[in-house]
């Protein structure tokens, strides 16, 4: 746990420090390579044209992170087992910050410039994203690809965890077309399982931080409590809190007679405050656990 502290910090800092150097090293060209080659050796009917073909291209590196992890352990006091974890968590991590890109967006000085940022929030490539009430459910799917699930996944299995989930996403999301239908299927399915826990996880901790009633409404009424590989009860709960969060910022602003402000995209700056706070909520109980097990 101490370990997923140290690189959820190093991944947030690095990625304000030097944002450009840390997207460049974050590339996966080799994966796609992979996703090639794979392409061209398998014939029509062959393991990599099934459901499960994407395994073929996940285990490999995988399992190669898991014995570099397990070798690392306990060596020289778990120093290097810290560093690795931090590098691979780094390297999972985004590839953009998430409020590096809500931030580009408002302080947009013009429309042109705006839409153009505004795509930068997509979680899914060549996706649009239009400034509206869905602007909210956008950014807490974003902050679950980008950061939550590598988070969740290191959490519970170290680097090979965090690794599997950025490798499914990078295939199921972002690189569907080098796949087989019946593969291409699978992937996201497998993607979609992956993701649900941390949908359960993000919403929980979305209502702690916000709304606890409407966020746990919207929850059930989105399908939330079905045990089923779907997550999209995440977006509508990120709605409910963040029309929560406007209507008591009005209600303030009108009590203490200040005027309301016309802000620019308001949904967009409460859902990320909603991710913040919900991101500090999950470091807290990680420290928490972590000063338990030292005072044990």
């Amino acid at each position: 746990m101490f370990t997923t502290l140290v690189a959820v910090i190093a991944a947030l800092v690095l990625g304000h420090i030097a944002p450009t150097l840390v997207v460049a090293l974050r590339r996966f060209n080799w994966f796609r390579q992979c996703l090639l080659w794979l392409g061209r050796q398998d014939g029509q009917g062959g393991l990599w044209s099934g459901r499960h073909g994407l395994w073929l291209v996940l285990l490999p590196p995988v399992l190669l992170v898991l014995l570099v992890q397990l070798l690392l352990a306990d060596l020289l006091l778990g120093l290097p087992a810290l560093l690795f974890g931090v590098l691979v968590l780094v390297y999972a991590w985004g590839p953009r910050d998430l409020d590096v890109d809500v931030e580009s967006v408002l302080d947009a000085d013009d429309a042109v410039t705006r839409r153009q940022r505004l795509d930068l929030l997509a979680s899914t490539t060549g996706q649009a994203v239009d400034a509206g009430a869905g602007l909210s459910g956008m950014v807490f799917r974003s902050a679950l690809r980008r950061w939550f699930a590598p988070l969740f996944w290191f959490l519970l299995l170290g680097p090979a965890g965090a690794m599997l989930y950025r490798l499914c996403e990078r295939a199921a999301v972002h690189a569907p077309a080098l796949l087989p239908q019946e593969n291409a299927a699978g992937a996201r399915r497998l993607l979609r399982w992956l993701e649900w826990p941390v949908a359960q996880a993000m919403t929980l901790s979305l209502a702690l931080a916000g709304d606890f009633a409407k966020v746990a409404r919207a929850w059930r009424v989105a399908g939330g409590n079905r045990w089923q590989a779907r997550s999209g009860f995440l977006e509508e709960c990120a709605r409910a809190a963040v029309s929560g969060e406007l209507a008591e910022d009005l209600e303030d602003a009108r009590r203490e007679g200040y005027p309301v402000a016309d802000v620019e995209s308001p949904e967009l700056r409460d859902a990320m405050s909603l991710v913040w706070r919900m991101l500090l909520l999950w470091l807290a109980l990680l420290a928490l656990l972590i000063i338990a097990g030292w005072v044990g």
